[in-house]
């Protein structure tokens, strides 16, 4: 039987319209990107040593995250920079802010919020700087962020792994946060601290009439923790303000529950705090946000600025995607839509481990104010500065 007759060949001319066509998909024309606004990407050079400034700084033209970084901490930096002397005097201005001096000394009002599992971290330390040096100005927590760092004060919190059995662990009387470890003797320590001073914050109530709020209970443990160690501690010393409106999710709630049975009658009214809260953004002539995690800290922020039509500067840093639609993981502009970030700022979000990048971040701004502030007190007194070191 004879075999098919074979396709007819194709033309030479239909082949090379072909690859032509081929030719036009592959190399399309590029538009110019050589305009100012588009960094070339360029990474650190090892080879010039290792110079840990250089290389954070080689992080804008990275890419990815590393950029990101770099952007969050350029919108820091821009916070710290902020006086009110760079605006156009208002005509309703008082009269105590018409002077250039004057205006110079009113600065970015900055907001910090951060989750609990950042204080059982290593972070606590990081932010402990922040509230020491009166580099932030609120700070909102969960009440894990408050317990957290008055109970690391009374015992220790170790590094464990991400892989231990949960039943083991229980059986130890060992409580798991990510990869750190708890020890659940650290919550009857403060069990045995925290009862005696709800039992006299509610005798104060009774006998003066004090209405406590959450806000006022931190200021409170703060004050009687009387730890250096401690970021409440440093809060209480440089009246910051702490809110946490979710202040019974956690330990703190579980001794309220066992208190409410062996002392009854202790109020803590919610109502004064979020006038408080958002009295501290409505009245700021400039509001910076930086907020490590998400959810009700993220929120409470957000929304507290939302009285102001905005915050102006905004650093968020965390691993939350957007796409379940929740306010974890929402990008900055999503609060743009809101009110919650002014629609003239370029707000900035770092998708990373906020314990990896946080500290870069705050070494590359607010350590190098401290340091270089330090360096020009030590220059101006000299006498001071020999006293210091010996």
């Amino acid at each position: 039987m004879a075999s098919p007759a074979p396709a007819s060949a194709t033309t030479a001319a239909q082949e090379q319209a072909v690859i032509h066509a081929a030719q036009a998909a592959v190399l399309v024309e590029s538009a110019n990107l050589d305009d100012g606004q588009h960094p070339t990407v360029c990474g650190y050079d090892f080879n010039q040593g290792v110079d840990y400034a250089a290389l954070f700084r080689s992080y804008l033209t990275s890419g990815f995250q590393a950029t990101a970084t770099a952007l969050a901490i350029a919108e820091i930096q821009r916070m710290l920079d902020w006086r009110l002397s760079d605006e156009p005097v208002l005509p309703e201005d008082p009269e105590e802010l018409q002077t250039e001096a004057q205006r110079r000394e009113v600065r970015c009002k900055i907001f910090l919020g951060y989750t609990s599992n950042l204080i059982s971290s290593g972070l606590r330390e990081t932010l402990r700087f922040l509230v020491q040096h009166r580099y932030v100005h609120c700070v909102v927590s969960t009440a894990g962020g408050i317990e957290e760092d008055l109970i690391k004060c009374l015992g220790k919190t170790y590094v464990g792994d991400f892989h231990l059995a949960g039943k083991a662990l229980r059986m130890k009387g060992l409580n798991r946060i990510g990869n750190l470890l708890v020890p659940n003797d650290n919550y009857c320590r403060f069990e045995e601290w925290v009862l005696p001073i709800f039992d006299a914050m509610l005798e104060e109530q009774k006998t003066q009439g004090i209405i406590w709020t959450p806000s006022k209970l931190i200021h409170r443990l703060g004050k009687e923790i009387n730890d250096p160690t401690s970021v409440a501690y440093w809060c209480y010393r440089n009246d910051i303000p702490v809110f946490s409106p979710a202040i019974t999710d956690g330990s703190l709630g579980d001794m309220l529950y066992f208190h409410s049975y062996k002392n009854p009658g202790l109020i803590i009214d919610i109502n004064q705090d979020i006038r408080a809260m958002n009295n501290q953004a409505t009245f700021a002539r400039k509001t910076g946000m930086i907020i490590l995690g998400g959810g009700l800290v993220k929120h409470h922020i957000c929304n507290a600025n939302l009285m102001r039509n905005g915050a102006d500067f905004s650093v968020f840093v965390n691993t939350g995607q957007e796409y379940d639609g929740s306010d974890a993981g929402a990008r900055p502009d999503e609060a743009v839509s809101w009110g919650k970030i002014r629609m003239t700022a370029n707000p900035v979000k770092v998708y990373a481990d906020a314990t990896v990048v946080f500290p870069i971040i705050v070494a590359e701004t607010f350590a190098k104010h401290h340091a270089a502030q330090q360096k020009e007190k030590q220059a101006s007194n000299p006498g001071d500065a020999a006293t210091a070191a010996s």
